[in-house]
């Protein structure tokens, strides 16, 4: 591509980003700072902001474990019953979190798990087997698919499953 193109490119997605939508943006800035000065708001990660404005929702374990699809694991195998079964001791706060890491979002739809999105439309959230047992699992936002390695239990999942949970950040998810 020639130096000029690329330069022209570069001014297009910039405008159709940032600039046309700037002033927009900063009076929206502006509102919300208004409402919640900005020194409260910079102690806080987008994670725990989303949390902090949307609440939490009730997550209803069933409901998320109807409308889940399996790749490499059966409903039945004994990895799976250790998921649910940590899933279901935690509280709100943990289970929208763990939505969040495998989602993109701490918030259920409206209707439910059977209309959650991905990046593409509709899509089920995915537990995948994958990696080694002495591996953190993984999270695709974009498709609603964690990757679980095959512990070998309980306690090594539920060890594993908290600490991607809690302590994975921004890019750390694909």
């Amino acid at each position: 591509m020639k130096k000029i193109n690329m330069n022209m490119l570069i001014l297009i997605t910039e405008w159709r980003i940032s600039k046309r939508v700037e002033e927009q943006f900063k009076a929206f800035i502006d509102g919300f700072n208004e409402l919640i000065p900005q020194e409260l708001v910079n102690v806080f990660d987008e994670r725990e902001l989303e949390l902090l404005i949307g609440g939490l929702a009730e997550i209803d374990c069933e409901d998320w474990k109807k409308h889940t699809d399996y790749r490499g694991y059966q409903e039945n195998d004994q990895v799976i019953q250790w998921f649910w079964k940590c899933i279901n001791e935690w509280d709100s706060e943990q289970k929208a979190r763990l939505l969040q890491f495998t989602t993109g979002t701490s918030r259920i739809p409206v209707n439910g798990f059977k209309d959650l999105q991905g990046s593409d439309g509709p899509r089920r959230f995915t537990i995948e087997k994958a990696g080694e047992a002495n591996q953190l699992p993984k999270s695709h936002t974009c498709f609603n698919r964690v990757d679980l390695p095959p512990y070998t239990d309980y306690e090594s999942l539920k060890q594993k499953l908290t600490l991607a949970v809690e302590e994975t950040v921004g890019f750390g998810q694909e």
